[in-house]
């Protein structure tokens, strides 16, 4: 509960930090990468902290390129 917390503090110190500044500059894509960037962030920091299985990105990425690199194989041997 205390990490959930922590986060959610920090998340709005950020927001008080920023996003002030991108209203006044009228910067509205910016801010809406700002929030979506934000959103994903604090999203997964507190599934880290409630220790939920995240998925390694970089698996799909193996999953992806296995082929490719048997093939590879195939033809140097």
């Amino acid at each position: 509960m205390w990490v959930i917390t922590g986060i959610l503090l920090v998340a709005i110190l950020i927001i008080i930090i920023e996003v002030p500044a991108l209203w006044k500059e009228r910067q509205k894509k910016e801010l809406w990468v700002f929030s979506l960037l934000l959103l994903i962030g604090v999203g997964l920091s507190i599934a880290v902290g409630l220790d939920a299985n995240i998925p390694n990105p970089f698996d799909w990425i193996a999953l992806l390129f296995k082929p490719l690199s048997d093939f590879m194989m195939w033809l140097l041997k």
